[in-house]
């Protein structure tokens, strides 16, 4: 299969620590590379991961707190000091493209590369990003301002050719492309051969989902219904359920209630408040809910599948 990983470069909440940075991922996926979120300090750690800056394509912000956006400004800078000439698409709440333009102009002056903005609505579920093989989708979130997170889908690839049966029916090169999207075969005595002979199924197609800063959303699991991994905000445990409650956040069993409901495969933990020292709190609640769950920290990989 091809590579479809999550990079973490940042999972602690607002207040910096020494044990996290503010949030950002990379999504990896068939050689595209894709940022979610970029909190202070996240050029760094892209250089901690070894993520070439000119391989970043686009950058999702999920909502204007600083610690999920104060980076940005400094990355797209250090771009154009590394010659980047290839357009930064960034798909942010309006607000950012009210802001950025300004920001770009007075510290960023003359870059040799467009940053094209694409302003999201936040409260509506609908497909923003679409190429060959992947679509991005936003996921309406509730928190203090407008906020969203993003569903990435992976498109269904084509079979997979069987070649010792093509080669039995002497089926040529130059038409597996047409096997692999499913045609039958006619071979020179007129019998036809069901493509079901020739090939075995494509791949399941993968999906992510990054649910960024919200409070708990029982209805959320119809949105992200099966996704393979989710990774969910859990700034705080149990002991805490109030300030989640008032600050629009969610703790580590919400989070594991919202992957349970949904179906998932995978359950990321992260946006940890610095309050707690010791993490395994948040994995002993999870797991009690929803078993395969998992702290994020920074320079880990996990591969969606």
């Amino acid at each position: 299969m091809t590579p479809f990983r999550i990079h973490i470069l940042g999972c602690g909440s607002a207040l910096p620590t020494l044990r996290h940075n503010p949030s950002s991922q990379i999504v990896e996926i068939r050689d595209k590379f894709f940022m979610i979120d970029c909190g202070e300090g996240t050029q760094v750690a892209l250089r901690r991961v070894h993520v070439h800056f000119n391989k970043i394509q686009g950058v999702f912000i999920s909502h204007l707190h600083g610690d999920h956006c104060l980076g940005l400004v400094g990355m797209i800078s250090t771009f154009g000091l590394l010659g980047r000439t290839a357009p930064l698409h960034i798909y942010a709440p309006k607000e950012l493209g009210q802001m950025l333009p300004q920001q770009l102009e007075f510290f960023c002056k003359g870059l040799d590369y467009d940053v094209v903005i694409h302003d999201v609505d936040t409260e509506k579920q609908q497909v923003i990003y679409d190429d060959r093989s992947l679509t991005v989708e936003t996921i309406p979130l509730q928190h203090r301002i407008p906020c969203c997170g993003y569903l990435f889908r992976e498109k269904e690839g084509k079979r997979h050719i069987l070649r010792e049966m093509t080669d039995f029916y002497e089926v040529p090169i130059s038409q597996f492309e047409n096997i692999r999207a499913g045609m039958d075969w006619t071979t020179n005595d007129g019998e036809i051969v069901k493509n079901e002979k020739l090939t075995r199924p494509a791949d399941p197609a993968r999906s992510y989902a990054y649910c960024s800063d919200t409070r708990y959303i029982p209805e959320l699991c119809n949105i992200i219904s099966g996704v393979t991994m989710l990774y969910h905000e859990s700034t705080y445990c149990d002991d805490r359920e109030d300030r989640a409650v008032l600050y629009y956040h969610s703790t580590a069993r919400q989070a594991a209630k919202v992957a349970k409901d949904a179906g998932a495969g995978t359950l990321l933990l992260g946006h940890f408040s610095q309050r707690y020292t010791d993490e395994k709190q948040f994995l002993t609640e999870a797991r009690e809910v929803f078993d395969n769950s998992h702290l994020t920290s920074e320079g880990k990989v996990f591969t969606v599948k």
